[in-house]
């Protein structure tokens, strides 16, 4: 006969075990919103039709990313902490390491191109060349 602790953490790692999925369906839904959007933007960009600068791109796809990467590493945690065993541990370790040192990398990348966007040194989308109309003289 189990007793009240143990039914109790059997019914903590049911309900986990349930959330998991969810919060990586999250992480996941928020990188393909993100390079969904960015892909768009930029398209857009290049067809002259909304121009934005490049790094103003690569700053919103790295946003997306890195928080899509915390949903994701949380879901690692959660995965971890309901049925810990060495190997699961050792891999979650290896998880975080990497997703930690990609995570550095694109906040390092976010606040370089958000000091850029501050000082005025991208170029703003009402400086960028308009497009020719079609039959316009060139020169």
């Amino acid at each position: 006969m189990e007793t009240f602790a143990e039914e109790f953490q059997d019914a903590v790692r049911d309900v986990v075990d349930a959330v998991i999925p969810g919060v990586e369906a999250i992480g996941a839904a928020i990188i393909v919103a993100g390079v969904l959007i960015t892909a768009v933007m930029y398209v857009l960009s290049e067809l002259r039709i909304r121009p934005v600068a490049y790094e103003h791109v690569r700053l919103t796809l790295g946003r997306f990313l890195a928080l899509g990467i915390e949903f994701q590493l949380a879901s690692d945690i959660l995965t971890t902490a309901v049925s810990p065993d060495f190997e699961d541990i050792g891999m979650l370790g290896a998880i975080v390491a990497i997703r930690t040192v990609l995570n550095y990398f694109l906040a390092q990348e976010i606040e370089r191109a958000e000091q850029m966007e501050k000082e005025g040194m991208l170029t703003a989308p009402d400086t960028m060349p308009k497009p020719r109309a079609r039959g316009a003289p060139t020169g």
